[in-house]
C-alpha cells in the first residue's frame, strides 16, 4: 500500500466507498464525480502505478480487473446496451491518480470521439 495514494486508503477501508463488485484482487466503487448514470471504478487492491505496471508485473490481477468489469456491466445492466471502458494511463493520458483503475461508463449515448 502506497501511505499517500488515496485508492489504497479506499481499499484498506479507510475512506468511504460505494462497493459495486469485489474479489480478490479488485475492488469496484462508485465514481464520486460521475460523468454518466453509471460510471464506476474498478480498482486493483495491490497497489499498481497504471497498467503497464499492472501488465508487467501481475498476470493475476490482469485477468481479475477483466473478469470485474464484465461483472460490473452486468450488475449495472449495460452489459447488453454497451459501455466504455477506459484507462488512464500517465499525464497525457489524463490519469489523475496514481494507482491503476478502469471506468466503467454507461447508460448514456458515447461519443466516438475520444479526444
Amino acid at each position: 500500500m502506497s501511505q499517500s495514494c488515496v485508492f489504497c486508503a479506499i481499499v484498506a477501508g479507510e475512506l468511504p466507498s460505494t462497493v459495486v463488485y469485489e474479489n480478490d484482487h479488485v475492488l469496484a466503487i462508485r465514481d464520486i464525480n460521475p460523468v454518466a448514470p453509471v460510471h464506476v471504478l474498478v480498482l486493483t487492491k495491490q497497489h499498481f502505478d497504471d497498467i503497464v505496471d499492472l501488465g508487467e508485473n501481475s498476470p493475476e490481477s490482469s485477468a481479475a480487473m477483466l473478469e470485474a468489469i464484465a461483472s460490473v456491466a452486468v450488475i449495472e445492466q449495460v452489459s447488453e446496451a454497451g459501455f466504455r471502458t477506459a484507462f488512464n494511463t500517465g499525464v497525457q493520458g489524463g490519469q489523475t491518480v496514481g494507482h491503476v483503475h478502469a471506468h466503467v461508463i454507461g447508460r448514456r449515448q458515447l461519443s466516438e470521439n475520444l479526444g
